[in-house]
């Protein structure tokens, strides 16, 4: 067995869950049972956060640091960046949303090459956003696949798949991040990194995958426009939006020209005649209902006004007069 030398690269709070628990299974061996050893971390550069903006590393960079493990945080991966890293002498590079693009040069540094951590089962859902994906088409489980990192995007072999079944109620933040320490991605792509990672350390040779199969898919980055709810579509379809875009670019309709963003809501067995974005009758025990495309219609549970707190829907009531019977989108 061989000991791995890693470069992690990775930038957003999921991302450095898995960081942690990578960090936490190597500190647990004993040095002859470590298979291998992160010894460096690639981030994104701090950003500005907050009423002050304040830069504020990443979520990966923080959890490097807290472990002492040194972190390298380019714009760009140019040669500056290269002349950085190759001295560590790291033997292949680990990613899991790291946010930019891995170019020949760099790759090359890498004696064993680069995988990646990908929330979906590959081909399908290739790209920057897989997981609102899967909850947009009302999908029943979320594939988590571990692949060789190639120069086309989410192209590479595949060295590891799982599968986690969906219940229907989970939204993208959910199952990224979870509670903040823990989600379904992240707990499940960690099992599946460290096991590649000792399949690499066993073997005696470069661990071979198999060809990605079937017809792929792409998914692209969102806009706030996206967010912006068609009254028209049945509420099953909106209801999946609104968890696919929690936390981005969140849902959201006019009342009379003020922003509401919806947060909660689920379909309802009723029908309705009315107009499409129509707020129905108010129901106390059920929330508070919209008329929505093909007759159906959709129960919010929990809103907020623009510049408000979030709330559920009773106390939105007490401060929203004449909202019942308005029509939203306009």
């Amino acid at each position: 067995m061989r000991k791995i030398k890693v470069l992690y690269a990775g930038s957003p709070l999921a991302s450095g869950i898995v960081l942690k628990n990578l960090l936490e299974s190597e500190a647990s061996l004993s040095e002859s049972e470590q298979f291998f050893t992160i010894s460096a971390v690639l981030t994104n550069p701090p950003s500005t956060r907050g009423r002050h903006s304040d830069l504020i590393p990443t979520e990966v960079a923080q959890v490097a640091k807290e472990h002492n493990i040194q972190v390298f945080e380019f714009d760009h991966l140019m040669s500056d960046a290269r002349e950085a890293i190759l001295p560590l002498g790291t033997d292949l590079l680990v990613s899991f949303d790291y946010g930019r693009i891995f170019g020949p040069k760099f790759l090359a540094l890498f004696p064993h090459g680069g995988i990646n951590l990908h929330p979906s089962l590959l081909p399908k859902y290739r790209g920057c956003t897989p997981v609102p994906a899967a909850i947009l088409n009302g999908d029943k489980t979320l594939g988590i696949t571990v692949q060789r990192l190639a120069l086309k995007t989410d192209e590479g072999d595949i060295l590891a798949q799982s599968e986690i079944p969906l219940d229907g109620t989970e939204t993208t933040l959910s199952l990224m991040d979870g509670d903040g320490k823990s989600s379904k991605v992240t707990d499940e792509g960690s099992k599946l990194l460290l096991k590649v990672l000792k399949d690499f350390s066993e073997s005696e040779s470069e661990l071979k995958g198999r060809k990605q199969e079937g017809e792929a898919s792409y998914t692209g980055f969102f806009s706030r426009e996206d967010g912006i709810i068609d009254w028209n579509e049945p509420a099953a379809a909106i209801e999946r939006k609104i968890r696919a875009y929690t936390p981005f670019p969140l849902c959201t309709t006019l009342w009379n020209g003020v922003k509401i963003t919806l947060l909660k809501a689920v379909p309802s067995p009723s029908k309705t005649n009315e107009k499409p974005g129509t707020v129905l009758p108010y129901q106390k025990s059920v929330g508070i209902e919209i008329a929505c495309g093909e007759g159906s219609v959709l129960v919010i549970k929990e809103l907020q006004q623009e510049k408000k707190k979030a709330m559920d829907y009773k106390s939105f009531l007490n401060g929203a007069r004449g909202f019942q019977g308005s029509v939203l989108g306009n």
